[in-house]
């Protein structure tokens, strides 16, 4: 293949890559600071509690000689605050890094395909290779960003560390960059695409938890086949190891080589894993049953995962004596967050919240599944038979919020299990969670409905709840800040005396309200907007 030829596969990647930075100017930013957040945060929250070299020295070894807590964050390597705050944030803002990518490379190409776009600009001066070359670009640049802040902002722990932890979350992200761009091959829509990225990212998830929790010190032949076991196995702010870092690197020139092998060998807007038809004709009589087809396979994965979730946290309550430990702050944390209940009430109440957060995501998810049928021009061909506007935005926003108290109610039934008691009491503290839950989808049910242009800022109200709920009671933030979040606002179950039903029905008040206004707003506007 001579170089004209090469260079014409990627003509116009310029063009696409400045296309596809002005599309994600909002996106971008929020995913690159949240991630940043998360990290630059933790040498402070972690000061505050362990103040003193043998306060952190004792907490270290408490956490490696827990399987629960390896599991969830990995062994510690350094009791320093740079080697704590690793330990504490480095995997999970690897899965930030990864989230982006695939979002941002499945997003401008098969997407792109979806939608039909890409055919458009195919026609004129654009590449075979510049679509996949400009996503993967575009990864690039926003992972780049995430490795310079991180970079910077943990300078002050120790530069050499602080550059190994901001390469391996970039390294991360732009591995899975690689797995969407693979993905985005073998599937035949976008929502397919990324949800066989997600199951990767999942399964290194697990492989890495399952790996630490038998083994200290990252060792374990399942921790080393999961990428997210390597960013723990860099050992930012100990003794780094940057040869994993160009295990990283390797991974990603596999990755991405695939991905272009694949784009060569199909046509445009076709796929390697044929789509599977849908049902036969009068299986599907009414628009809820449609919405439920289209989202019952994501239902499924989060109600598995919320499950499985609680059992696993269920299991580390009573041992939450033993984490803390004498260190009264860790102590006012986690009953801060959880209530002034015992100390094993008020981590279940913790937990109970975190569920709730995350369900959040869930919600938005699907509330915004509506945006995507539009966008993606399968509403009106709907719409123009006999199915009205508010039965067919009624059918998935039924399945949204029913599917966030079906699976609240399992992560509440899994930490019962865990716990090995008060069953009741673990369901009834995450199904009290759905009201602030149920806000946040009714506020992107709102935006949607009036304004759909803007319907992806849903993403940051669900993103601006979960940090002040994960980060605000370690950063002491004011009650009037950590108040901005209807979680702020719930009974702390289990272990509350008397249950504060006030805030729970005006929430479910305020979520009906929110909705019934996103609804009447969409039957008045056209469509598509």
């Amino acid at each position: 293949m001579n170089a004209a030829t090469k260079n014409g596969r990627l003509a116009g990647t310029g063009a696409l890559l400045r296309l596809a930075l002005r599309r994600d100017r909002v996106m971008m930013p929020v995913w690159v600071l949240g991630t940043t957040l998360l990290v630059a945060s933790m040498p402070g929250a972690l000061g505050s509690v362990y103040a003193t070299a043998a306060e952190r020295a004792a907490a270290a070894a408490s956490m490696n000689a827990n399987s629960s807590m390896r599991a969830m964050y990995g062994p510690v390597f350094s009791d320093s605050l740079g080697g704590l705050t690793a330990w504490r944030a480095g995997v999970y803002g690897a899965v930030l890094a990864a989230a982006m990518s695939l979002v941002i490379v499945i997003r401008h190409t098969r997407e792109e395909e979806e939608t039909g776009r890409q055919e458009l600009l195919s026609a004129a001066m654009v590449g075979r290779r510049a679509p996949l070359t400009a996503a993967l670009l575009a990864a690039f640049v926003a992972n780049t960003c995430v490795a310079l802040l991180v970079t910077l902002a943990l300078a002050g722990q120790g530069a050499r560390g602080a550059l190994a932890l901001g390469a391996a979350l970039a390294g991360t992200g732009m591995l899975f960059a690689g797995t969407a761009a693979i993905a985005a091959q073998l599937t035949e829509s976008a929502r397919a695409a990324k949800g066989l990225t997600a199951a990767v990212l999942g399964a290194a998830f697990v492989l890495k938890a399952a790996g630490d929790a038998g083994t200290a010190g990252g060792t374990s032949p399942l921790t080393w086949l999961s990428p997210l076991g390597w960013v723990e196995n860099v050992r930012a702010f100990a003794a780094t190891r940057w040869w994993v870092l160009a295990l990283l690197a390797a991974a990603v020139v596999v990755q991405a080589g695939a991905g272009y092998a694949l784009a060569g060998r199909r046509d445009l807007g076709m796929s390697f894993l044929p789509a599977r038809p849908g049902p036969a004709e009068g299986r599907l009589g009414t628009a809820g049953a449609l919405a439920w087809r289209l989202q019952r396979g994501g239902v499924i994965g989060w109600s598995a995962g919320f499950l499985i979730a609680g059992i696993v946290f269920g299991g580390m309550a009573d041992g939450a004596a033993d984490l803390v430990g004498g260190n009264e702050k860790t102590r006012e944390i986690i009953e801060r967050m959880g209530g002034q209940s015992g100390l094993t009430d008020a981590f279940l109440a913790t937990m109970a919240g975190m569920f709730g957060m995350v369900a959040a995501l869930y919600i938005v998810a699907s509330v915004l599944r509506l945006s995507g049928e539009e966008s993606g021009q399968r509403a009106e061909p709907l719409l123009a038979n006999a199915v009205g506007r508010l039965r067919w935005a009624g059918g998935h926003l039924a399945v949204a919020f029913g599917g966030s108290a079906l699976i609240l109610l399992l992560a509440g039934l899994g930490l019962g299990i865990g716990h090995g008691q008060d069953l009741p009491g673990t369901i009834g503290a995450t199904l009290a969670q759905l009201p602030a839950v149920w806000v946040i989808g009714a506020l992107a049910a709102l935006l949607y409905g009036a304004a759909p242009q803007y319907a992806a800022a849903a993403w940051a109200v669900a993103g601006t709840a979960l940090a002040l709920g994960w980060i605000g009671p370690a950063l002491n933030l004011p009650q009037s800040v950590l108040d901005l979040s209807p979680f702020a606002h719930l009974p702390k179950l289990p272990g509350a005396q008397s249950p504060a039903w006030a805030p729970l029905l005006t929430l479910t008040a305020l979520a009906v309200a929110l909705t019934a206004a996103g609804l009447a707003a969409l039957r008045r506007r056209d469509l598509p907007a």
